[in-house]
């Protein structure tokens, strides 16, 4: 059950009618929904359009919230389902590997001061990384959002998701199988380069 009884207070107050009560929600809630949809989408627009789409629908839909679950739960799961949903309308046009959607990806990986050379590696490996997870198929992705950014259980992705523990693991791994299969295309025109020489 939800622990958090300002949260429930909240949940009940908006239900009332309180929109100040939503607003806590709101504020309590943008950095995880926010950064879930970047980290989906790539790209900072859009990834704020998405968050906005997530708290109306997840104000919409108040009614139907089981305190049973936890709220952050439930909200995220809102918003991975609306990214999919725009992941899969974004599919219908053709994304190249040089689009700009997909070098805006920025991941954190962080270090105490890096080298130049450091950084600048850190950059490259955060850009293909991006553009790796752009290529993933929505569901796949936001399954890998949940697990290696959020550090979701198979259980609260499966709920985030409406679906099994062992539908996710099969996701995670094809996803994790897909990322090695294209990081090996990658590699291959860098070693043949390199023989060539």
């Amino acid at each position: 059950m939800e622990s958090d009884p300002t949260l429930l207070r909240w949940v009940q107050a908006t239900l009332d009618g309180d929109q100040e009560a939503f607003a806590e929600i709101v504020y309590s809630f943008t950095d995880a929904v926010y950064n879930l949809c970047y980290r989906m989408l790539s790209n900072r627009e859009e990834a704020e359009d998405a968050t906005q789409e997530t708290f109306i629908r997840a104000h919409r839909a108040l009614s139907s919230y089981d305190s049973s679950r936890p709220f952050k739960t439930w909200l995220l799961s809102i918003a991975s389902n609306h990214c999919i949903d725009r992941i899969r309308k974004r599919r219908v046009q053709y994304l190249s590997l040089d689009d700009p959607v997909a070098s805006e990806a920025t991941l954190s990986l962080s270090s105490d001061e890096p080298t130049p050379e450091e950084a600048t590696l850190d950059h490259e490996r955060e850009r293909l990384i991006g553009r790796l997870m752009n290529e993933l198929p929505g569901e796949y992705r936001a399954a890998v959002v949940l697990r290696y950014w959020y550090d979701y259980s198979y259980q609260e992705i499966a709920e985030a998701l409406s679906t099994t523990e062992s539908a996710i693991k099969s996701r995670l791994f094809r996803a994790r199988q897909m990322l090695a299969d294209r990081l090996e295309l990658l590699s291959k025109p860098a070693r043949s380069r390199l023989q060539e020489s």
